[in-house]
């Protein structure tokens, strides 16, 4: 494997895995409705482009798997559904979605970087393919940033302040 199949990989464990960590912020945090429903929105973004990645892994001599499952069972969603309701909005729990929005950035920034060394890539070898990836996902990628950045400069003043 050369390093666009290393990268191309490592992107597409990143993409899954910030899909992952955006699903259960949103359910912690389920009681932050703006929380809740925009990082389930943009988790779906993370969820296309790590199958569009494993679309194209194999004409870079890598094999990515699908899209994780993320169904989860009945019981389990009431009780973190109760679990969020219970935990409301208490100092501690602003202190935790702090901590969640800064671990999601923080995987939205490797994600960037990462897209960002596939397009120069591309252009270098003239990789249409890849190009025209890298310029489809690389934008929403710098969106999830900039909301992660957004909803920190919003609400660390008054969390961490009540603290």
């Amino acid at each position: 494997m050369n390093g666009i199949g290393i990268t191309l990989r490592a992107l597409h464990d990143g993409e899954r895995d910030l899909e992952t960590d955006l699903l259960a912020v949103a359910e912690r945090h389920r009681t932050e409705h703006e929380v809740h429903h925009v990082a389930t929105d943009v988790a779906r973004w993370s969820r296309e482009h790590a199958a569009r990645l494993a679309a194209l892994g194999p004409d870079h001599g890598v094999e990515l798997s699908g899209p994780r499952d993320h169904t989860a069972p009945g019981a389990l969603t009431a009780l973190r559904e109760k679990a969020a309701q219970a935990l409301g909005r208490r100092p501690e729990t602003g202190l935790l979605l702090l901590q969640d929005l800064r671990d999601l950035h923080l995987a939205a920034v490797r994600n960037s970087l990462h897209w960002e060394m596939l397009a120069q890539t591309a252009q270098a070898t003239r990789d249409r393919a890849l190009l025209g990836l890298a310029t489809d996902c690389h934008p929403r990628t710098l969106r999830q940033m900039r909301w992660t950045n957004t909803m920190i400069k919003v609400l660390s003043p008054q969390l961490l302040v009540s603290v």
